[in-house]
């Protein structure tokens, strides 16, 4: 079995059950292809493993069977913006905070080799949104898993995004900013805003205010066949554009263009692990005294 990983800097805590990770892998002879960074954290930080495969650009990616993402939610978006068209599938251990998409445990490093060896898992694919423009916002990695947002750049003034679906007219937004939103990213920073809370599966999009300036405004829940066209006016002239992890400040004369993109993130999940589930221990739904 041949994998790739990558990964951030994680705290003291997690080290030993890294090392055991290693250790297993290479006791089962995996073979494993590194990202640069990665492989330089552990490096420096006195990691001991087997590899000598190193991966720095997306393309550089080996014909692997599966990728890991070793971090929290943020890694695990990395790393899906690394294997893009490719959907190699991606499993992420959750060494960072809220572990919403990373859901494995480092306590279960070891049970989760052995059942992506032995092929006891299932692939859940998720829609990603992408971006269309004149100009090359993100270097080529123009999709995302969870959101593509626009905020201010200042911190006094609003901006104005003028909305449009399929070409007709739905709102200008008086805000500080628009969150376009999966059903992935509907429990981040679309939740945060007031956002609905969207099953993985659920065909839509969400559009997201952020601080909206009339109070009427709402989130809105849209097909997610829809294009978005989406043109902003500020009085600083610019305004900034996120896509997931990746961001960069841009002008007014930027054109942009949303819609689902035409492949998908395929995401390892093992045989216990279920939405609903993620939801009630990362949100603490159902921690009520009467239950």
């Amino acid at each position: 079995m041949k994998i790739a990983i990558h990964g951030r800097n994680f705290n003291e805590s997690a080290r030993p059950f890294i090392e055991n990770m290693f250790d297993e892998l290479s006791r089962r002879k995996v073979e494993v292809q590194l990202s640069k960074s990665f492989r330089t954290f552990l490096d420096q930080a006195g990691i001991s493993h087997y590899s000598e495969q190193v991966y720095e650009k997306p393309e550089e990616l080996c014909d692997a069977r599966l990728v890991v993402s070793m971090g929290g939610d943020g890694t695990l978006l990395e790393t899906i913006s690394h294997v893009g068209k490719r959907q190699i599938p991606a499993i992420g251990i959750n060494v960072g905070r809220l572990g919403f998409l990373a859901t494995v445990s480092p306590e279960r490093i070891t049970d989760m080799i052995a059942a992506l060896e032995n092929s006891q898992f299932r692939i859940d694919e998720r829609t990603l949104v992408e971006v269309e423009s004149n100009i090359d916002l993100f270097d080529g990695l123009n999709f995302g898993l969870n959101d593509f947002t626009i905020t201010k750049t200042d911190t006094s003034s609003m901006i104005t995004v003028h909305t449009y679906l399929n070409d007709e007219f739905l709102n200008s937004y008086w805000a500080d900013g628009l969150i376009i939103s999966t059903p992935t990213g509907s429990t981040g920073y679309s939740l945060s805003c007031g956002g609905p809370v969207l099953v993985p599966h659920s065909q839509n999009f969400i559009v997201t205010p952020i601080s909206p300036h009339n109070l009427n405004v709402r989130p809105l829940v849209v097909e997610d066949t829809a294009v978005i066209r989406l043109e902003v006016k500020s009085r600083s002239s610019n305004f900034l554009v996120s896509l997931d992890a990746r961001s960069r400040i841009v002008d007014e004369n930027t054109q942009l263009l949303v819609r689902k993109a035409g492949f998908r993130a395929r995401l390892i999940k093992m045989k216990d692990d279920s939405f609903l589930n993620t939801l009630r221990s990362k949100l603490s739904w159902g921690l009520d005294m009467r239950n």
